[in-house]
C-alpha cells in the first residue's frame, strides 16, 4: 500500500477516491500540524495540499515521497525545484476553482450595486434608511472583461442574464472568438472609457503589474465600479486612491500582497474587501480534491505529466534551447504588439532540436504569454491555443538551409483594418549563450537577449541613431550595446539598444515619436 498524507481540511472525495481505487493508504487530518504528521508517516508517498508549506525541511524528511499535488492552482508554497532535485513532482489543479471565482464576481457587483452589506448592518441597527440606499441594476449597463480565460468567459456567461452589453479585451485571443462568446472585443482604453463594470482576470507579473494605471482610472466613467479578483499589483492602487477623489469610482477587491490576518493597505479605497474568498465554495473545493486525487492516480499509473509543474527536460535536450524558445517568444511577442490579437503561430526547430519540438512550444508560449505556465506539456498547449483561436503550425524544414540547432518563431496578429502582419525572430544558442540572430528582415545580428533591450523600426535616413542616444542620455541612461542593420529593399533600419536599467514607457514613445518609428518597444529579458 502506498502512503497518500492529505494534511489539510479537504473534501473528503479525495481520500474516498483513491481508498476505493485500492493500492494507497490514506491519512487524512487536518488539525495535526504538518511536522508532526511528517514525522509520524516518513513513508509518505504522495502529500495533498492546499496552503501548506512543502520545504526543503518537509521534502527531506520524507525520502519515500514521489508526489505533491496542490488541490488548487497556485503552487508559490511549495518548493518546487527541491522537490525537481529529489525527483519529487509537483501537480496543481488548474480551473477547478473558475465558477467560483466567476460567481463570486457577480456576488461582488451585486452586493455593492444593491447596498447589501451597508443596508444589511443599518437595519440591524434597528434604522430604516431606504432613501440612502438606492442602487444601481445591471440590466442593461456595459460590462468591461479584462482576460477572457476560463475565468473571464464564465463571467461573460454569467452575465448574459443580466441583458447587458459586454466588452472584452484578451490580445491572445482573436476578435473572431470574442465575438463567438458574445463579447464584443476592444481596445483596453475603450473598455475603461465605456465600462459602468470592469473586472479583472489576467495574471500577475512584470507585464501586468501597474496595468492599471492614472491614465486608465482616468477615463473610467464617474461612479463606475471596477473588481479586482485576480491578482495583487495589477491596480496602481496609488493612482486609485487619487482617481476616487475625483471619479468616484468603486472597488471591490479580493487580493492582496499576502494572506494572513492583519490590516491591509487597500482598506482606505476598497468599498468591499473579502479575505481571498474566490476559491472558498463547496463546490470548488470538491472539484480540486476529486481531480487532485484522479490525477494523482493517472500519474502513478498511467504515466500522464500534464499537470505536473517541476517537470525536468527530455535527455538530450539542453536546458538553453528551453530559454531559448522562451526569449523568443518573449521578443517577437513585443515586436508584434502585445495589444494586438494572435491570429496563428508559426514555428519552425532545426538541426537535433526538430525531435523536441512539442517540448520546446511551452518554453515558447510561456514567453509569448505570462498566463501560459512554462511547467505545463504540450497537450496543454495545444489546448491553450485551441481556446484562444489560435492556429499553430510547426512547419517541415530544411535541413539544407544550414540553420543548426536554431528555432525560427513567426506570429501573425490582427493589425489595422483586419490587416494581418507578421513578426519573424530568428535565434540559436552558440557556445551556451542564447543568440537573436534575425528579426523579420533583418539578419546576422546575433544579439543576446537579455536585460533592457530597446526597439525601434524606423524609415532609414541619417542622424537616427545619434537623436536615440541622445534622448536616452538626456534621461541618465546608459548604452551597453547598439545593433542597428539596414533592408535595402524596404528602405528601412532596425535600431536595437541595450541599456543598464528600465526605461519609462513614457520616454520609449517619445523617442518613437520622434524619430518617426513603425515600432517602438522596450523589453526587459
Amino acid at each position: 500500500m502506498k502512503k497518500v498524507l492529505i494534511p489539510t481540511k479537504l473534501d473528503l472525495v479525495a481520500a474516498e477516491i483513491l481508498q476505493a481505487h485500492g493500492g494507497y493508504d490514506v491519512i487524512q487530518d487536518a488539525k495535526s500540524p504538518l511536522a508532526e504528521l511528517v514525522k509520524a508517516h516518513p513513508d509518505t508517498f504522495a502529500l495533498v495540499v492546499r496552503s501548506e508549506k512543502v520545504d526543503a525541511a518537509v521534502i527531506d524528511a520524507l525520502p519515500q515521497l514521489r508526489a505533491v499535488v496542490r488541490a488548487g492552482a497556485g503552487f508559490d508554497t511549495i518548493d518546487t525545484l527541491y522537490a525537481r532535485k529529489k525527483g519529487v513532482d509537483v501537480l496543481n489543479t488548474p480551473g477547478a476553482n473558475s465558477n467560483a471565482v466567476a460567481e463570486e464576481v457577480i456576488a461582488l457587483v451585486l452586493a455593492d450595486a444593491r447596498f447589501i452589506i451597508a443596508a444589511d448592518a443599518s437595519t440591524r441597527r434597528g434604522e430604516w434608511e431606504k432613501k440612502s440606499f438606492m442602487g444601481r441594476e445591471l440590466s442593461g449597463k456595459t460590462f468591461g472583461i479584462v482576460g477572457l480565460g476560463n475565468i473571464g468567459r464564465l463571467v461573460a456567461r454569467r452575465l448574459k442574464g443580466f441583458e447587458c452589453r459586454l466588452l472584452g479585451f484578451d490580445p491572445m485571443v482573436q476578435a473572431e472568438r470574442v465575438r463567438e462568446y458574445g463579447i464584443e472585443p476592444v481596445t483596453l482604453e475603450q473598455l475603461f472609457r465605456e465600462s459602468d463594470f470592469i473586472t479583472l482576470h489576467i495574471p500577475g507579473g512584470d507585464s501586468t503589474r501597474g496595468m492599471v494605471d492614472e491614465k486608465l482610472l482616468s477615463i473610467m466613467k464617474p461612479g463606475a465600479t471596477l473588481v479586482n479578483c485576480a491578482r495583487h499589483g495589477v491596480v496602481d492602487e496609488e493612482a486609485l486612491r487619487e482617481a476616487k477623489k475625483v471619479r468616484e469610482i468603486r472597488f471591490l477587491n479580493d487580493v492582496y500582497p499576502k494572506d494572513g490576518p492583519g490590516l491591509k493597505e487597500v482598506a482606505d479605497i476598497a468599498d468591499i474587501m473579502l479575505p481571498h474568498l474566490g476559491a472558498s465554495t463547496y463546490e470548488a473545493n470538491h472539484a480540486a480534491a476529486e481531480r487532485a486525487a484522479r490525477q494523482l492516480i493517472d500519474l502513478d499509473e498511467k504515466g500522464v505529466t500534464s499537470f505536473i509543474v517541476n517537470r525536468g527536460i527530455p535527455e538530450g535536450l539542453d536546458q538553453s534551447f528551453c530559454n531559448l524558445a522562451f526569449m523568443l517568444g518573449r521578443v517577437a511577442r513585443s515586436l508584434s504588439g502585445h495589444a494586438r490579437p494572435i491570429r496563428r503561430l508559426e514555428t519552425s526547430f532545426y538541426g537535433t532540436l526538430n525531435p523536441y519540438a512539442q517540448w520546446l512550444l511551452v518554453s515558447l508560449l510561456s514567453g509569448m504569454c505570462e498566463d501560459f505556465d512554462r511547467y505545463n506539456d504540450y497537450k496543454a498547449a495545444v489546448e491553450f491555443l485551441r481556446e484562444r483561436g489560435i492556429e499553430y503550425i510547426n512547419r517541415q524544414v530544411d535541413g539544407d538551409k544550414g540553420y543548426d540547432n536554431s528555432i525560427t518563431i513567426d506570429i501573425v496578429v490582427e493589425g489595422a483594418e483586419n490587416l494581418l502582419q507578421r513578426t519573424s525572430v530568428r535565434g540559436t544558442v552558440a557556445e551556451s549563450v542564447i543568440m537573436v540572430s534575425r528579426v523579420n528582415s533583418f539578419d546576422h545580428l546575433y544579439f543576446v537577449p537579455d536585460g533592457v533591450t530597446l526597439f525601434f523600426l524606423y524609415d532609414d535616413r541619417p542622424g537616427v541613431i545619434a537623436s536615440i542616444s541622445r534622448k536616452l542620455a538626456d534621461a541618465g541612461y546608459n548604452i551597453e550595446d547598439i545593433r542597428n542593420p539596414h533592408d535595402k529593399q524596404s528602405n528601412q533600419s532596425l535600431a536595437i539598444f541595450k541599456v543598464y536599467r528600465e526605461v519609462t514607457e513614457e520616454l520609449v514613445k517619445e523617442i518613437g515619436t520622434a524619430i518617426k518609428a513603425h515600432i517602438a518597444t522596450s523589453i526587459s529579458l
